[in-house]
């Protein structure tokens, strides 16, 4: 399953499963559940949530009524603000080396906060202290439950699904400061979406395009293979320290090809659109805004 959240006409935060361009509205089919409230609370409430979901579809396939086209919906955040996104840095070969370092010799890790996701098909504020703003496309996926001590060889047991991170980063804020936090983490700087690809429908997340385009020119483009730590790799490191929780996200990291490093070198403006876009799951767009002074978010 494609699964999504959105907003109804009432402003009421909704879950939503994708088919065929058609989004099926699973929080109005089966109320008064809260695993039918949003993704996280449908992957938290495991494959029950999923067999129960599955059974509710074919009964209304023909009522047209309790579908909505994709691309009108208003998109909601894929995870609430209390979320927890971690993130892995220089986790491609060529990324590494287009920052003149070497390959780690294990995952770096850092987090995006919750807060600073932006949904699908909406505008990013461009923070007014920075002026060297970046896109970075981004493999990611979520955890299915509770994992602590998890071992490499059962790491993949614990995704729930994969989606599409795009890493914004302020550059001069970040090599400023010479530590990652706050270039990463201005207002709107996590893109994420525009769906969870549930872990049954994509078997092998090993050998999946990714690519990102400005404006229609294709700035990034790799393949997960180049990938030197892997979804059941960073589960196992993460979980020797940190209990991992339902609906964490970890983004993959990104591929060469990052504004700051091009010549002339590339920083977002207002007016642009990205379009990170991974194999088998879809395209996250999402476009850039004038700074808006006290607003988290803007309109495309």
């Amino acid at each position: 399953m494609k699964l999504l959240n959105f907003y109804t006409a009432e402003n009421d935060l909704h879950l939503g499963v994708v088919e065929n361009g058609q989004v099926f509205d699973l929080s109005a089919a089966i109320p008064a559940k809260i695993a039918f409230s949003s993704v996280v609370e449908f992957v938290r409430g495991g494959p029950e949530a999923i067999c129960e979901a599955e059974a509710a579809l074919p009964r209304y396939r023909e009522e047209h009524f309790r579908w909505r086209p994709f691309e009108t919906l208003e998109h909601g955040p894929l995870i609430s603000r209390e979320g927890r996104i971690f993130a892995v840095g220089l986790n491609y070969a060529d990324h590494a080396a287009e920052n003149h370092l070497p390959p780690p010799d294990s995952p770096i890790i850092f987090t995006k906060l919750a807060s600073g996701v932006t949904p699908h098909n909406r505008a990013v504020a461009l923070p007014a202290c920075s002026s060297q703003v970046d896109y970075e496309a981004e493999f990611a996926f979520m955890i299915s439950r509770a994992a602590k001590g998890v071992s490499e060889t059962d790491g993949v047991r614990f995704i729930a699904g994969y989606t599409i991170m795009n890493d914004v980063t302020a550059r001069d804020l970040q090599f400023q400061d010479k530590q990652w936090f706050r270039g990463k983490n201005c207002d709107g700087f996590a893109p994420l979406g525009p769906y969870l690809v549930t872990a049954d429908e994509l078997s092998n997340s090993d050998n999946l395009e990714i690519k990102l385009t400005l404006n229609g020119q294709v700035m990034q483009h790799s393949n997960t293979r180049n990938l030197f730590f892997k979804p059941p790799t960073l589960i196992a490191y993460l979980s020797q320290t940190l209990g991992l929780e339902a609906g964490d996200v970890i983004a993959t990291g990104t591929p060469a090809g990052i504004g700051y490093f091009l010549n002339p070198q590339v920083f977002l403006k207002p007016g642009d659109v990205m379009e990170v876009e991974v194999e088998r799951i879809g395209v996250l767009r999402n476009s850039i805004c004038a700074p808006q002074a006290g607003l988290e978010r803007c309109d495309a």
